[in-house]
């Protein structure tokens, strides 16, 4: 049983200013939930109890989020609105919560390796909340659970992407292998390489998304990884160490992603929800193209 899920959350979201200059982007609401506890939700329902946060300067309204506001909840006791926190409460009751700090902003192979205390020596998930994920059954996370167990090694999440984006993701060159269950089909492949932001010739269009189960070697291969884009530390340098070994298996996982990393994408992650919410009461919203995963 893996029981950590790290968030690296120290990053300053600057593609939402001036909205973040003194507010995580994380704590950004898709109607009345930030960002981080849509993360958060999906690691409790893929099994996980130990959430460790990789945070920064200007992140204590995360750390706030998940713990208890007496002078709220006295205010709002007996009312209707009383049940609004409680989502929250139930997090705050049945997980714990552990934060360190990235001094610096170094990449997200950095960003993870920050977290090694608060995970040990065991496997562990990743979540990225920018890519916020919605799922008719199992959550993506927990279908990678069960990918974890079945294979023993790391598992990235995948997602054909267009053309003209492919840039702006890692993206995975690899071999399809035979899966188990029903409807895997074309799911899962061996990775055997994987390039950051290609800006030309990518090895295929299946990019990386913000979910990953890794086995805990990751960490020493990070440490002994030259830093790649932009001077950081890339997981997928690290990644494509471990693909080189047979060692990460990379899956088209089932449900839809929003880049919430982005305007666009935000909007239209938004757009999805109040749909589900209210259904056609208000009307139609309207769509953004081009932003959301299948």
């Amino acid at each position: 049983m893996i029981n950590t899920c790290l968030f690296p959350v120290a990053g300053y979201g600057t593609r939402f200013l001036p909205a973040t200059k003194a507010v995580p982007k994380e704590m950004l609401p898709v109607l009345d939930k930030p960002l981080v506890q849509y993360g958060v939700e999906e690691a409790v329902d893929a099994g996980f109890s130990q959430m460790g946060f990789v945070t920064g300067r200007g992140k204590r309204a995360i750390e706030d989020h998940f713990d208890r506001s007496p002078e709220v909840e006295n205010q709002i006791e007996g009312t209707s609105k009383a049940d609004l926190l409680a989502g929250v409460s139930k997090l705050i009751d049945t997980c714990s919560f552990s934060f360190t700090r990235q001094v610096e902003m170094g990449g997200l192979g950095d960003a993870i390796l920050k977290g090694r205390p608060l995970v040990g020596n065991e496997p562990f998930a990743v979540v990225l909340p920018d890519d916020l994920c919605f799922c008719e059954e199992a959550g993506v996370l927990q279908q990678m659970v069960a990918l974890h167990e079945h294979f023993g090694c790391s598992i990235v999440a995948i997602e054909e992407v267009p053309e003209d984006q492919i840039h702006n993701y890692g993206v995975i060159s690899g071999e399809p292998i035979d899966a188990p269950g029903e409807d895997m089909a074309g799911r899962l492949f061996r990775v055997n390489g994987m390039v950051e932001k290609p800006q030309s010739d990518p090895p295929s269009n299946l990019a990386i998304i913000g979910r990953y189960i890794l086995t805990p070697d990751i960490f020493g291969i990070i440490e002994n990884t030259e830093p790649g884009a932009n001077g950081e530390l890339q997981i997928t340098d690290a990644l494509r160490t471990q693909a080189e070994q047979g060692s990460v298996v990379g899956y088209r996982f089932k449900g839809r992603r929003f880049d919430c990393g982005s305007v666009p994408g935000f909007v239209e992650a938004t757009n999805y929800c109040f749909e589900q919410r209210f259904g056609k009461a208000y009307g139609p919203t309207t769509s953004v193209e081009g932003h959301t995963g299948a």
